[in-house]
């Protein structure tokens, strides 16, 4: 119950205030700090009910707004972190005819700590738009990867395993 509450009181930075608020739309206090308001408030909003009754209607315009510049913050934050990571993706152009190795993704899920994650050297056979290259291995298999999981090869030998020396 704790981490629910400590949630939903926690400031967020994309939707720039707490959950709490956005759905209610006021500050969340503790209830022992509301006991003493609520009554003198329950008993101040009843004595005139069309005070009150145009006191809600402005507080539900008021959450409306709330949701809309929380809707509109989310889209701010979202186009800033896509911008930060395409920055930091390297723009990597390739030709046909290219020697690059492979990275093998399934050993962060198996992890082999001391092994390469890259893998054979392979040709390229045909370059499509939007950084996808098809290439062919020695072997005489071809398919198809995005150009972020490759990286030139300029020869040599590529290590299977790195032994320590001890």
């Amino acid at each position: 119950m704790k981490n629910i509450w400590a949630f939903r009181t926690a400031y967020k930075t994309p939707i720039g205030c707490t959950p709490y608020k956005l759905v209610y739309g006021k500050s969340c206090h503790l209830p022992i700090e509301l006991e003493h308001r609520a009554y003198w408030a329950l008993k101040h909003a009843n004595f005139d009910l069309k005070t009150a009754g145009d006191h809600r209607k402005l507080q539900l315009n008021e959450l409306n707004e709330l949701r809309d510049q929380a809707y509109e913050n989310s889209l701010i934050y979202k186009e800033r972190t896509k911008k930060l990571r395409d920055s930091k993706i390297k723009n990597r152009i390739f030709n046909v005819g290219d020697q690059v190795l492979l990275f093998n993704s399934r050993l962060k899920i198996f992890s082999g700590k001391l092994k390469t994650r890259w893998f054979d050297p392979f040709t390229i056979t045909e370059v499509f738009p939007y950084g996808t290259t098809k290439f062919s291995h020695a072997d005489g298999s071809n398919f198809k990867v995005n150009c972020h999981r490759l990286k030139r090869y300029f020869g040599g030998d590529t290590p299977t395993m790195v032994v320590p020396d001890l």
